[in-house]
């Protein structure tokens, strides 16, 4: 084996300081052969001190270790169409990842993960899942031609059907500005998508024996269509302060409506009668039950 910093010299170090600062300059015939012999054993040693027979360094690829994609795939499959991930989309509730269109559509029938079954949101599971650009690179890096197929698949889908192909996003440069930022124009709340119905709430009286309540002051109101009649009475009864003992009765058209309807079902049952100029129609009354 190579020789280690402790066997290279047979004296203690303070004993050759003093030797060479004693004697001055010697013979440098010894220090040469001694340097010689130490350049042959460093010469002869090299392929062992680095693990080769012929005295070569190692490439730097036998520091690397190919995987195989069968080893990763587990890790980039959506678990509801058994397929990679297309805009990887993760909840945010337990961090389970999928297909975007995958789990959209699995949250028109569930409001729980596919995968864990937790309950993303009691009403609206869309709102607790976000994209996953860094997972969907990796994705797009590991499989060959995966995001040129799938450009190739959307641009067909919308020719065959003569629409025009979305063109991505592209992120626009910020202009550094000098002095006091300015204010952005226009509206800075945007109403959700997922807030697709439209109602009008119309008063229909009240019985004696209600005592007084306060009007209510807006009756245009704009709610998931998940939201049910159960939770408009709660939204009367905390806008108008009504008393505990006040009943309310939510009629639309002809139908008195119970507390688990949806407001989808009632508009898609009742149709177009219940509807007035796009908005869902709901009376409401106010009785006070006899004891």
């Amino acid at each position: 084996g190579a020789p280690s910093c402790s066997g290279s010299r047979s004296v203690p170090f303070e004993f050759e300081r003093g030797r060479s600062e004693s004697s001055g300059d010697e013979d440098d015939d010894d220090e040469d052969d001694e340097e010689e012999v130490e350049e042959e054993e460093m010469e002869g040693d090299t392929g062992a001190r680095f693990g080769t027979d012929d005295g070569e360094l190692d490439s730097d690829d036998d520091g690397e270790r190919m995987i195989n994609l069968s080893e990763l795939t587990p890790y980039i499959l959506c678990s509801i169409c058994k397929g990679y991930f297309i805009d990887a989309t993760t909840i945010t509730e337990c961090l389970h990842t999928f297909c975007k269109s995958c789990i959209v559509r699995h949250f028109y029938y569930s409001n729980r993960c596919p995968k864990c079954n937790i309950v993303v949101h009691q009403t609206q599971p869309l709102y607790n899942i976000r994209l996953d650009r860094q997972l969907q690179d990796i994705v797009y890096k590991l499989v060959v031609n995966l995001e040129e197929r799938e450009k190739k698949q959307m641009h067909d889908f919308y020719k065959e059907r003569g629409l025009e192909v979305p063109k991505p996003a592209v992120p626009q440069p910020v202009v550094p500005s000098r002095g006091r930022p300015r204010k952005v124009l226009g509206s800075v709340f945007r109403i959700p998508p997922e807030l697709d119905i439209s109602i009008l709430l119309e008063f229909i009286g009240a019985n004696e024996g209600t005592g007084s309540f306060k009007p209510l002051e807006k009756k245009f109101v704009r709610v998931s269509g998940e939201a049910t009649i159960g939770h408009v009475e709660k939204f009367l009864r905390r806008k108008m302060d009504l008393d505990p003992a006040c009943q309310v009765d939510i009629i639309c058209g002809d139908h008195l409506l119970e507390h688990y309807q949806t407001l989808r079902e009632i508009r898609q049952v009742i149709g177009e009668s219940a509807v007035q100029d796009g908005l869902l129609v709901l009376h409401y009354g106010l009785v006070v039950s006899p004891l």
